[in-house]
């Protein structure tokens, strides 16, 4: 019988989310303390004995106002550090959403691989495990991290929002660039059984020259389907564009996008409010506070992945495969409204 203690943690920034992941869980967060200095240096510390205890450390590592990426990268170092020195039994570290995870390769020069460098940070504190949601490059993460690696998908979450949203239309998934065509080849699969009946696949030529992006062709046939363009993240949200009105040209009846982590970067809005697009769907694991709370309300759907991070907790907590993950049912993941209140 498994008798380690399990104790979670979610950094401040990450609190609301780490709440829903402790409901899910049916656990309560344990109490920790960050402080903040005068000349802008900070430490954090649990306030609860961890010795011999499995801890597990939510933070999503966005950024937004007043608080970096790398500032909260270092807040979860050093804290996962002090965790190590109080003598946790295991400490894993759960990244809804993991910055720096697309700069995976060198494209020019003399680039650096940051994503490495990442894990080289990690590693140096001690973590024996890093848990995180759809991540740009899932070989290049895995490969990174020395550490046990837990990815987690959220296709399911979209198989199970699209398959009852769509359940009379003929869906095709659609990848913006050949890149995600794995990607979406599992959406497409996942969402096929729950359909129970064939999803087409199309894909969108992407060239990169300069930080110029080209390519107008689409292949694949869309013509009076409903496209689901999907993504790892949304950033300025130019790519979707892009390929959701070439879907239009194609003969699309109704186009949508999906990305588990919606950054909405710079023209976003822009994007979002485009009639090429029939709306768009995302998770959770970035708040969507960069967006006009009245055009969030109105063209954008938010699914919950707090129940799904803390059932993939559970299965590592008690030494289960994450592979046998069960399916949970679309009640689970009810629509998530951000309205005024909510947008920060």
């Amino acid at each position: 019988m498994f008798d380690r203690e399990l104790k979670l943690f979610a950094l401040q920034s990450s609190r609301p989310y780490g709440e829903r992941v402790a409901t899910a869980l049916g656990v309560t967060l344990a109490p920790h303390e960050e402080r903040a200095f005068e000349d802008g240096e900070h430490k954090c510390r649990p306030l609860v004995s961890v010795r011999g205890a499995d801890v597990f450390v939510v933070h999503s590592l966005y950024g937004e106002p007043g608080t970096s990426p790398n500032d909260k990268l270092c807040h979860l170092l050093f804290f996962a550090g002090a965790l190590r020195d109080a003598s946790a039994a295991s400490v894993t570290v759960v990244v809804p959403y993991l910055a720096y995870a697309r700069k995976d390769r060198k494209t020019q020069p003399r680039d650096p691989v940051t994503t490495r460098y990442v894990a080289m940070l990690f590693e140096a504190v001690g973590i024996d495990c890093m848990m995180a949601v759809d991540v740009h490059n899932v070989a290049a993460f895995e490969n990174a991290f020395r550490c046990r690696t837990k990815h987690l998908e959220a296709k399911d979450l979209f198989a199970t929002h699209f398959a009852a949203a769509l359940a009379q239309q003929t869906p095709v998934v659609v990848s913006p660039d050949t890149g995600g065509f794995k990607r979406a080849e599992r959406l497409r699969a996942t969402l096929a059984e729950r359909l129970g009946r064939p999803v087409g696949m199309a894909f969108m030529e992407k060239l990169r020259a300069l930080g110029v992006v080209s390519g107008q062709t689409l292949a694949g046939d869309v013509r009076g389907a409903t496209a689901i363009i999907i993504d790892d993240l949304i950033a300025s949200g130019d790519t979707l564009l892009r390929t959701a009105r070439a879907c239009r040209v194609a003969g699309a009846r109704h186009v949508f996008a999906a990305a588990t982590h919606g950054l909405f970067v710079g023209a976003a809005d822009r994007m979002l409010a485009d009639d090429s697009l029939d709306g768009c769907v995302v998770t959770d694991t970035v708040p969507p506070f960069r967006l006009a709370a009245a055009l969030a309300a109105r063209r954008l759907t938010v699914l919950p992945s707090a129940p799904f991070v803390a059932e993939a907790i559970r299965h590592v907590h008690e030494q289960g495969s994450l592979s046998g993950l069960a399916q949970t049912d679309a009640g689970a993941y009810n629509r998530l409204e951000y309205d005024a209140a909510n947008s920060r």
